[in-house]
Order: structure tokens, then C-alpha cells, then sequence
């Protein structure tokens, strides 16, 4: 009886089921197709990337084709003409590049051909193509340059001089021209050493080596004597060559004290003031003098600013200069600051950090009117030092209003884009790094009411990333809301409540954080719009009670929102100061606390002086973040240098938890 009873209901279930089913088939009979359509075509483009990505040509061409039409129907033939470019025939590659004009996979095949043509050295045709380029690429910059000199055209040699400032391994074209210009004569002894130790402070052995190979042998350094001092720098330090009257010599030993300067900035100062110091030329000494300072600076010596001193009037990087001014911001010592941002470059002295500084520098001298000017080149710059410059004019920066809203046509005129399109239908189907790439391609040279339209179509498609970074670049016709948008402000809004932290702080940290990316990841495996590491999840989930917790589910908003809320509410209450908490939630409480000086500081010299480049930018722009949102939500104006207000200087008696990650 049970089992006839149970077969009646799955009868009369079935015959319910089918009854719908062929209505619903009737009222929609091409929605399944559609879809059904859709997942195919799906697969065989996953299919085609796949075998793209294990350069299978085989594989490939078996994969099939998008139909014609189709908004990424332009991908697989790039993979194929990308994987067989060196064979391909011209007119194939033309053909790709006319049907494709102006996209981006027509721009990154040209400059496939151009490094080939480069390459071979057909410089007619790589004439004809180079100009259609759209973005910049070293390599072929330099095919440019060879491709000049073969006409003769002797100026690209000087021109061409510029790659050998480059602080990296240069690519095969530019190789080929550095030997190009080194076999014309036009690199001295002096060019070859400079690139030499460019490449040996930027811990690039290998391009050094290559550099090194441009000197004549009787100028070139012992092999055993690089490899020591690029390893064992304290032993060879503890005793060098007898003689130093070789150059090579003298260089080998000067890294091993740059290198060392790295790890034990204190102990290569000690050798440097010893015997070393009165066996190199008095140039040599004040250029490792200019090295041991920058190390030391970054590592938040006090001693810094004198060791800048003795460096005296050796030639210092941007870099070098950029760290001897914010020594000089720790020690209060607005001369240096304004000493350091004298000698920088043109670009580096424009660079809203030094304006502000220098206007600060000439402040604290009782130059008032100089001062002044340099606040209002950068007042009303959207960014820190912009918000900074307005509230020492005695204004406070505002949203710029009225809000530029996109209209329908406009959105409408967005999404029909093909670039655009294309991004949104690879991040659909998860490949963010090709669809970032079209879609950062797709916005170039674009309009202010245009990249608003194509922010708010990012937007309705959620990849608010894009919609945030979209809207950040306009110039003059402005939204906000977008610029600074909130998605899951209820679920903020209410966690923060529930712990006592500002709502604007959160969102200002999760915008620098994700950008509102669900589920963001990080090569270091943060997750989610919080980017918890999965330790730190997991002491923060066991501390909160969620016994039931899994790391499956970090991604998820709420879980998410909770976890890392619940941790910034911690850090926060461990240092006592939301800066010092932004820093911790980027680098670590450890750091945030190593990084505060033995007196107090000014909030804003505490962020500039931070020594990691990542999280040195983060704290500005979390603080700076806070501001909009703030306004945004109709939260009470407190002015930026308050929120920054001053870091209590370090303590042997403080309280600390131990127990946070």
C-alpha cells in the first residue's frame, strides 16, 4: 500500500510536472534553446582557451568555433594567429588586424608581428605597422630605435640611451640594441659601471652580469668577487682585496657594503668608518654613504638623516631623495625636507606628496606666502595630499556636485561597445585578467559623460571594480556615488553599528581592500571583500564563536563583513588609532607598531614615512577614502589632518595583544 501510494504521488507529481512544463514551453519555448545555446558555446571558447594556454595548436583548431556574430568570436582566431605567428602569412595577420581594427586583440597581435618583424629585421614592414600601435611596449620601442639607426639616422642613438636606465633585465630587442650601441662606441667605461650598479642595487645579478659583459676584459670584475659580495657581503667586508686600485675591485667591495646595508644598515656603517672608508676615493665614499642612508632611512633610523648628510653632493636617485625627505620628516627637519624635493627631478617635485611637504617646509620657516602657493597647486586633487593642501588654505574639499548621472542612451550606447562587451562577457565567465585587459583597453581616450555610461553599465553588471576605477578617471564631469560606491551597505552599516566603528572608515578600507569584489583573491590568499587570510579567519571565527564555520563560505558577504569587521574592531582597539589600525589590516599590528617613532607624530608623517610602498599608499587612501564616504553618508565633517591626528610615540609599558595574527 505505501508503495503503490508513493508511486500514485510521483504519477500525479509527474503528471503536474509535465503539464507545466509544456506550458511553460509553449509560452517560452526559445528561452531553453537559448540557454542550452549558450552553455555550448560556452564551453567550446573554455575549451579553445585551454588549449591556447598549453600552446596546442592541435588542440585548438579540434576545440571548434564561436559562431559568427558572436562577442567573443574574435578570441580563438587570435589564439590561433597568436600560436602560429611566426608562420602565418601576411595576409592572414592583415586580415585579423582590418576585421579587428582598433580592438585590443588587433593591438596585441600587431605587437606579436612587430617584435617578430623587429626581430628579423624587416624594418619596411615594421614601419608600416608601428605607428597603428596603440600602447607602448619597451621591446618594441626599441625595434623603433634599430630601425632608425639602419636608415641611418644617428640621433636614436641618444635617444636610445635611455634604456640603459631601465633597473631591470631589458627584453631580446633591447638587448640587441644595447650591443648595437655599445659596438658604435657610444657607452663609456662610466655608462657601463652606472647601469652595473643601478642593476646590483635593484638585486638584478643576472642583468648585471649581462652589463658587465659591455666592458673590456681588463675591466671586468672578478667572478669569486661578485659572488662573494652578493653573498657572503659581511665576510668579504671583514677582509678585502689588499688592493683597490682596480675599479672592478673597488666595485665589487662597494656592493658587498650596499648589500649589507640591506639586512645590517648599522654594521656596514661601522665598516665604512673604519679602514674602508680611507681606502676609496672620496666619490666612492659618498655614493655608498647616499646607499647606506636610503637603507637606513627606509628602515626608520634615526641615524639616517646625518649619514644623508655625509653622502654630501653624490648623485641620489629620486627614490634616494624621496627617503632623505621623509627622514627629514621624522627628525623635523624641514631644511632637509626642502634639500631633498630641490634635487629631485622635475616629474618627482610635481608629485602631490613633495608639493604638499614643501609647502609644509616653507610654512614651518615662516615663509607664509611661499607656503601658500604650493597649497594651491594640489588643492582640490581628489586624492590625500589634495584634501590636505584644501584644509591648510582653511578650506575643507567637498564632493564635487551636481552628480553627473549616465543616461539610458548613454548606458545603452555603453553596452553596445564591443570592448566592453567582450569584458563583460569574459568576467561572466570568470577570466577577470583578459577582461580587465579589454576593458582598460576599451575606456582609453574616452570622455567624461562616456566613462560615466561605461561605470554605471559596470556597475548594473556588478563588477564594481571596473564602475569605481571607470568614474575615478574623469576630469571634469563627476559622479561620486560611483566613484565612491557602496554596495552592501546594509550588511556594512549594521556590523559596523554593531561594533562601535565608523561606517565611512569601513567602507573606505574595503573600497581600498577589493573594490567591492566578492570574491577577490590575492596571490597571498586573502578572500573576499575583506580579504581575510584564511588563518585570520579562522582565529577570528573561533574567537566569535562560530563553531561552525568553514572556509568555503569566507567569501561570503555576510560571513565576510562579520569576520573582517570583527578583526579591524580588534586592531583598532589593540592601537588605539585608525591609522595605525589601516596600516595593521594591511602589513600586520606587529609592523604598525615598529613603524611609530620614539616621540609623537604628526599622522600624516607617520603614513608617509610607512617603509612598504603597498601599504604606504593603502593608509593614505583608506584615510582619504573615508573622507567622501563620510560625506557621502551625511556623516558629521571632521577635517582630514584631525582624522590623522597625532601617533602616540612608542612605549615599554603598552598593553599588547599577542594573540592577533
Amino acid at each position: 500500500m505505501i508503495f503503490r501510494g508513493f508511486l500514485t504521488y510521483l504519477l500525479t507529481a509527474a503528471a503536474l510536472a509535465c503539464s507545466l512544463g509544456m506550458a511553460f514551453a509553449q509560452a517560452k519555448p526559445m528561452k531553453a534553446h537559448k540557454a542550452s545555446k549558450a552553455v555550448v558555446e560556452d564551453e567550446v571558447f573554455l575549451r579553445a582557451y585551454d588549449a591556447f594556454r598549453a600552446g596546442d595548436p592541435f588542440r585548438l583548431q579540434k576545440a571548434g568555433a564561436l559562431p559568427a556574430g558572436h562577442v567573443l568570436a574574435p578570441y580563438p582566431e587570435y589564439w590561433r594567429l597568436k600560436l602560429r605567428v611566426e608562420d602565418a602569412p601576411d595576409t592572414d595577420l592583415r586580415a585579423f588586424l582590418e576585421s579587428q581594427a582598433g580592438s585590443y586583440l588587433a593591438d596585441r597581435l600587431r605587437a606579436d608581428w612587430l617584435k617578430l618583424l623587429g626581430k628579423r629585421g624587416d624594418w619596411e614592414k615594421f614601419d608600416r605597422e608601428l605607428p597603428l600601435l596603440a600602447q607602448d611596449d619597451l621591446e618594441i620601442r626599441c625595434y623603433a630605435w634599430q630601425s632608425r639607426l639602419a636608415r641611418g639616422d644617428a640621433s636614436a642613438h641618444e635617444e636610445a640611451r635611455a634604456i640603459w636606465q631601465e633597473p631591470r633585465e631589458l627584453p631580446e630587442g633591447c638587448h640587441a640594441l644595447a650591443n648595437r650601441i655599445s659596438e658604435a662606441g657610444r657607452f663609456s667605461l662610466d655608462d657601463v659601471w652606472r647601469r652595473v650598479r643601478l642593476l646590483l642595487e635593484n638585486s638584478q645579478l643576472s642583468a648585471a652580469r649581462r652589463a658587465i659583459n659591455h666592458l673590456p676584459a681588463s675591466d671586468k670584475p672578478d667572478e669569486a668577487l661578485l659572488n662573494q659580495a652578493a653573498t657572503a657581503p659581511k665576510k668579504l667586508l671583514a677582509s678585502p682585496p689588499k688592493s683597490l686600485e682596480r675599479r672592478a675591485t673597488r666595485e665589487m667591495v662597494m656592493f658587498a657594503a650596499v648589500r649589507l646595508a640591506r639586512t645590517e644598515p648599522e654594521a656596514a656603517v661601522e665598516v665604512l668608518r673604519g679602514s674602508l672608508g680611507t681606502r676609496l676615493p672620496e666619490d666612492d665614499v659618498k655614493y655608498v654613504w647616499g646607499r647606506l642612508a636610503y637603507e637606513g632611512a627606509r628602515r626608520l633610523l634615526p641615524e639616517a638623516n646625518l649619514w644623508y648628510a655625509l653622502a654630501d653632493s653624490a648623485s641620489l636617485s629620486d627614490e634616494q631623495l624621496a627617503w632623505k625627505a621623509r627622514a627629514g620628516l621624522r627628525a623635523a627637519d624641514w631644511q632637509a625636507v626642502r634639500d631633498a624635493v630641490d634635487r629631485m627631478s622635475v616629474s618627482a617635485r610635481q608629485d602631490a606628496a613633495w608639493t604638499y611637504w614643501y609647502g609644509r617646509a616653507l610654512g614651518a620657516q615662516g615663509v607664509a606666502d611661499g607656503a601658500r602657493a604650493y597649497f594651491i597647486r594640489i588643492s582640490g586633487q581628489p586624492n590625500f595630499y589634495g584634501l590636505l593642501a584644501a584644509e591648510e588654505l582653511g578650506a575643507m574639499a567637498g564632493i564635487p556636485e551636481p552628480f553627473h548621472e549616465a543616461s539610458e542612451r548613454e548606458v545603452e550606447a555603453a553596452r553596445l561597445n564591443g570592448g566592453l562587451a567582450r569584458a563583460l562577457a569574459l568576467y561572466r565567465l570568470e577570466m577577470r585578467t583578459e577582461a580587465t585587459r579589454e576593458w582598460v583597453f576599451a575606456i582609453r581616450g574616452m570622455d567624461d559623460a562616456t566613462l560615466l555610461a561605461a561605470a554605471e553599465l559596470a556597475r548594473r553588471s556588478a563588477i564594481f571594480d571596473r564602475a569605481i576605477n571607470t568614474a575615478d578617471r574623469t576630469a571634469h564631469q563627476h559622479n561620486y556615488k560611483v566613484r565612491y560606491l557602496a554596495p552592501f551597505k546594509d550588511v556594512f552599516e549594521t556590523q559596523a553599528r554593531s561594533l562601535g566603528l565608523e561606517e565611512a572608515w569601513v567602507l573606505g578600507l574595503v573600497r581600498q581592500e577589493s573594490r567591492f569584489i566578492v570574491d577577490a583573491k590575492s596571490s597571498a590568499g586573502a578572500r573576499g571583500l575583506m580579504q581575510l587570510m584564511p588563518a585570520t579567519a579562522r582565529w577570528v571565527a573561533k574567537r566569535n564563536g562560530m563553531n561552525d564555520f568553514d572556509m568555503q563560505r569566507v567569501a561570503e558577504v555576510p560571513v565576510n563583513v562579520t569576520l573582517g569587521t570583527s578583526y579591524l574592531k580588534l586592531v583598532l582597539d589593540d592601537l588605539g588609532h585608525p591609522v595605525l589600525a589601516s596600516a595593521a589590516y594591511n602589513a600586520g599590528p606587529g609592523r604598525a607598531r615598529r613603524w611609530r617613532d620614539t616621540r609623537p607624530l604628526e599622522g600624516a608623517i607617520y603614513a608617509e614615512t610607512i617603509p612598504f610602498n603597498e601599504t604606504r599608499d593603502y593608509v593614505k587612501k583608506v584615510m582619504s577614502n573615508t573622507m567622501y564616504y563620510s560625506q557621502l553618508n551625511g556623516g558629521k565633517l571632521v577635517p582630514l589632518k584631525d582624522r590623522l591626528g597625532q601617533i602616540p610615540a612608542k612605549s615599554r609599558t603598552e598593553r599588547v595583544n599577542e594573540e592577533l595574527p
